[in-house]
């Protein structure tokens, strides 16, 4: 299974930096990857809400035109909507990322089916 540790630093709500290290799918790296560049300098509820919209884009709740131009680089992702054993793998960054700043240190069980 995928492996991820999300190192984040914050100030105050802010995420002021964030890394990962971790070993997996492409999509799984991928994901964590752009993710990072993302959420810097963003505030929790901000990341929430981002997570959110990218969640209904991986799982193909959402796909406008209009939600994918707003995600940015994140569009990237839209097509393991087609593949839904994949989207642990593309969502498993996040979900150690809100985690993190939650101030929980968790494991999860592996992200491929």
């Amino acid at each position: 299974g995928d492996k991820l540790t999300v190192y984040v630093e914050m100030d105050g709500d802010r995420i002021e930096d964030i890394r990962f290290d971790g070993v997996g799918c492409a999509i799984s790296q991928a994901s964590a990857s752009v993710m990072t560049t993302v959420v810097k300098g963003k505030t929790t509820a901000e990341v929430e809400e981002l997570f959110r919209r990218f969640q209904k884009i991986v799982t193909g709740e959402e796909s406008s035109p209009e939600e994918l131009e707003k995600l940015g680089e994140l569009a990237a992702m839209a097509g393991v909507s087609q593949f839904p054993t994949r989207v642990k793998c593309a969502t498993l960054g996040w979900h150690t990322l809100l985690d993190a700043v939650h101030g929980k240190k968790t494991t999860t069980g592996p992200a491929t089916a």
